[in-house]
């Protein structure tokens, strides 16, 4: 793997309003991620493992610290900016598979392809590919309610995967899914990995994902305890 930093989170402070008090979720976080980590954000619920995900996405600011990504500080991007490092250079994955229902696969995973304003025939090609990576290509013409659970994750997949992102953040991806679905999922991420060296972050608490992970670290109460290197 190349051993260059693509995160840096310095400090990282995060508070909620709760009436007049207040709910800190992320307490002076302090985080690097290289390029082509396979890496877990573990702890239990309301430990910060997704307020953090979110942070470095560019999907939330932070109270006070930063986030570097791609040597971008997410508190220096206005809404614009933010949507931009979000399109060309980071993939989402989420526990609900938020397939929008009256479109196809092929235009679900093509989605992020149009708002990089790419043309017909790249489009298409790219997302044969996505969707020949997660073994979906005679699924392309379905709907997601012809899908299975397993089969919407992996189109879910695809469609964070079609741009060849940077970075890819999968916010407990295998919740839904039984063992064995969860599994293929899994070794299909870490393959993608390896091949185009995408740094995968993982928020989860699933023993499973656990297993395939290369790195894991430990989050309490919106803190770091442990960071564990497990390759």
């Amino acid at each position: 793997m190349i051993d260059s930093k693509i995160i840096e989170v310095n400090n990282l402070i995060k508070d909620y309003s709760m009436g007049k008090q207040f709910f800190r979720a992320l307490n002076g976080v302090n985080l690097s991620v290289n390029t082509g980590d396979f890496c877990g954000l573990v702890g239990p619920s309301g430990s910060g493992k997704t307020t953090l995900l979110n942070i470095i996405g560019a999907l939330d600011n932070p109270t006070g610290g930063d986030a570097i990504v791609m040597d971008k500080s997410v508190n220096s991007l206005n809404h614009k900016e933010a949507a931009k490092l979000r399109n060309e250079s980071i993939g989402f994955i989420f526990q609900t598979y938020n397939l929008l229902p009256v479109y196809t696969v092929f235009e679900n995973v093509e989605f992020p392809l149009l708002l990089l304003k790419k043309n017909k025939t790249e489009r298409e090609e790219s997302v044969m590919r996505a969707l020949e990576w997660v073994g979906l290509t005679d699924k392309a013409n379905s709907k997601p309610n012809q899908l299975s659970g397993g089969e919407s994750q992996r189109v879910a997949v695809a469609r964070a995967m079609v741009k060849i992102p940077r970075i890819v953040l999968a916010d407990e991806p295998t919740a839904n899914l039984d063992a064995a679905n969860s599994h293929n999922i899994l070794k299909t991420m870490q393959r993608l990995n390896l091949e185009l060296k995408t740094t995968f972050i993982f928020a989860t608490h699933d023993e499973k994902v656990i297993g395939y992970l290369r790195r894991k670290v430990m989050l309490n109460d919106g803190k770091v305890i442990d960071d564990i290197n497990l390759s």
